[in-house]
């Protein structure tokens, strides 16, 4: 394995990657200036300055500035865009300024925090991934990178939908734990980056940086062949972009691949392809990088001589020996350099030099690892207080619930009280109304039962005593009418009043019901009404033999008063009779061609309808009358209860 990447290599391609890439054609430049011009709504020109702003931050500052001043000046009352705006303010400030940078980016995302829609969870996962950067690169505390970038930003990058901008945020996961020599937890992310980014057209440089770190991981690994693939996809990724930056780091990682693999020579041609490039795109950073690798290639080809004038060369370039890290590589590659020339005296020096500057780092890292732990108690202390003051808090907080719940179960109790005895009212006064009903029907049962015996008891005697009677007196008047003529007309009265003696004995007590039954009844009550003036037709349909004798007889009585007020009020001239027997639910229809009444009068209220509405509710029936009075007749409907037991399977 070559020996010249050591770990602080690592940290610092890592950092330069963190904002090297952004992708490449996210917004169309022309596209949203002309827009801008356009005399849109306020707010939408923000959203467009701002978006220029964002596309122009990594190339021109000066144009980002820019854009995103124009942009704040339409800002006004949107809380929205004066979250946007604060990001954008944070950004421009993070390269000078860290710290105000850090404690912008979090009030930009405390006022983006209302706000559910994809863009602004964007912007709050953005704000949440550059306060980490912060954390990663100038407080020097990857760890806390690494938890801000899993708890908040890429949560919410996946919330947003925006696939490239969740494959950066693993791509930079990834970054943080190669910082951490975990490299293959950096793989998993890279890996994972690359999967999110490969479909994505805006996320072109995003996943070029995957590619280029995945192959350096790869690289540092031992693990060549895989490095070589990674190296040849990301080649074809920028095959259709010949002037893209992202062709620098290509460069640098092939030129490192090489390098690993004791390929000097074909190392060297990647580091000066690499270096061309960057002076025709000027970009003297990315060159200094490639020039770095050309140092390592040459060193470890054993050509000390150019490999020392390489390194010295880089000793006077800026920005890259402005950078504290750079100058410890490259002092160190001089000390191994000189050391290897022969050159002792040169080599102490440069070893010197490269022991003072990183004790000087070491020592600037303990005073800031001192100021984090002085921080970090002071805000123990606080944050003691704070617990102290809030369990005070919580308990009168604790107490005040207390009381409320005490106060609120009192209300129920109370109410739930109020609302039993309402309901024990009502069902007490409804049980009453229930008895007094039932006392009646119970009456009116008692008085229907001693009415129809009382009808029997007279239709006996009619029949047995005065029929009887009349029947002697009749036999007696013909026996002398032989010789009184004048007797004959007598006799024949006498005739009549005993048909008529009988018919009303026969309607008191039908013998047709107590021999045959219902249905028999019936149809011999219906042949009695029926005459030249008169038809009245009857239809039984599954009318059971065993209902009990009292209910058949009810049935009967309504019928026949039924039948008695189609003749007598409503002058009808055809009536149709319907009875069915349902299970225990008996029906009655009853209709006539009559003259029709009025329901609303007194014409309800007679001794015919009282009778029948009685011996309804006896049999807990209901009863439905349609009629006019411009002669359509009436139609009677009567539902009633039975104490029929029907067969089973019987088809009512």
């Amino acid at each position: 394995m070559i020996k010249y990447l050591p770990p602080l290599l690592l940290l610092l391609l890592s950092g330069l990657c963190g904002r090297a890439q952004e992708p490449p054609g996210r917004y169309n430049r022309d596209s949203l200036v002309r827009q801008a011009e356009q005399p849109l709504p306020d707010s939408v020109r923000a959203a467009v300055f701002f978006r220029l702003a964002e596309d122009w931050i990594e190339q021109d500052t000066i144009m980002a500035k820019k854009y995103a001043g124009q942009g704040k000046r339409l800002v006004r009352d949107n809380v929205r865009l004066q979250g946007i705006s604060l990001y954008y303010d944070a950004r421009l400030l993070a390269a000078t300024a860290p710290d105000s940078a850090a404690a912008i980016y979090l009030q930009a995302e405390k006022k983006l925090k209302p706000f559910t829609d994809k863009e602004a969870l964007r912007y709050r996962s953005m704000c949440w991934h550059d306060y980490a950067h912060v954390f990663h690169f100038d407080k020097d505390d990857p760890e806390a990178y690494i938890n801000l970038l899993i708890e908040r930003a890429i949560p919410l990058a996946a919330q947003s939908g925006d696939q490239a901008w969740l494959g950066k945020n693993y791509l930079d996961l990834a970054y943080g734990f190669k910082n951490l020599q975990q490299l293959p937890k950096a793989e998993t992310y890279l890996k994972q980056a690359i999967e999110t980014l490969r479909n994505e057209k805006s996320g072109i440089g995003y996943l070029t940086a995957a590619y280029h770190t995945l192959s350096e991981n790869n690289s540092l690994s031992g693990h060549p062949t895989e490095a070589a693939a990674y190296m040849d996809s990301l080649r074809l990724l920028l095959l259709p972009y010949p002037h893209a930056t992202a062709w620098l780091d290509y460069y640098a990682g092939e030129s490192m691949r090489l390098t690993v693999t004791g390929k000097f020579d074909q190392s060297l041609e990647a580091t000066q392809k690499g270096i061309q490039l960057a002076r025709q795109l000027k970009k003297p950073y990315p060159e200094q990088r490639l020039q770095l690798q050309q140092f390592y290639a040459l060193y470890n080809k054993k050509d000390l001589t150019r490999a020392r004038d390489v390194a010295l060369d880089l000793t006077t370039r800026k920005p890259f020996i402005n950078v504290a890290m750079n100058r410890l590589l490259i002092y160190y590659g001089l000390v191994v350099t000189y050391e290897e020339l022969h050159n002792i005296p040169e080599a102490f020096s440069w070893l010197k030099r490269y022991s003072h500057l990183r004790d000087s780092i070491s020592q600037s890292n303990l005073e800031a690892k001192v100021n984090a732990l002085e921080i970090k108690f002071r805000k123990a202390e606080d944050q003691r207080k704070i617990t102290t003051l809030n369990a005070a808090n919580d308990k009168a907080q604790s107490a005040l619930k207390r009381t409320r719940l005490l106060n609120w179960s009192l209300s129920v109790v109370i109410m739930l009280l109020f609302i039993i005895l309402l309901l024990g009212y009502f069902f007490y006064r409804n049980r009453k109304k229930t008895t007094a009903q039932r006392e009646q029907i119970k009456v009116s049962q008692a008085m229907l039962q001693v009415q129809e015996e009382e009808r029997q008891r007279i239709a006996r005697d009619l029949h047995d005593s005065l029929g009887g009677l009349l029947a002697s007196t009749k036999i007696n008047l013909s026996a002398i009418a032989g010789h009184q003529p004048e007797l004959k007309p007598v006799i024949s009265q006498l005739d009549v009043s005993v048909m008529e003696l009988r018919k009303i004995a026969h309607n008191m007590m039908p013998e047709m019901l107590l021999r045959l039954g219902l249905e028999a009844a019936l149809q011999d009550l219906c042949n009695a009404f029926t005459t030249d003036q008169l038809a009245v037709q009857c239809q039984c349909l599954d009318i059971q033999p065993d209902i009990p004798q009292q209910e058949q007889v009810t049935i009967y009585r309504i019928i026949q008063e039924l039948l008695t007020n189609a003749v007598k009020h409503a002058g009808a001239t055809k009536i149709l009779l319907q009875c069915n027997q349902r299970d225990n639910r008996f029906f009655i229809t009853v209709e006539d061609n009559g003259k029709g009444f009025d329901t609303t009068a007194d014409s309800k209220s007679g001794m015919g309808f009282i009778n029948i509405r009685n011996r309804v509710a006896y049999l807990h029936g209901s009863i439905d009358i349609t009629t006019t009075q411009n002669g359509k007749g009436t139609s009677i409907n009567i539902e009633v209860y039975v104490s029929s037991a029907i067969p089973t399977g019987h088809p009512g």
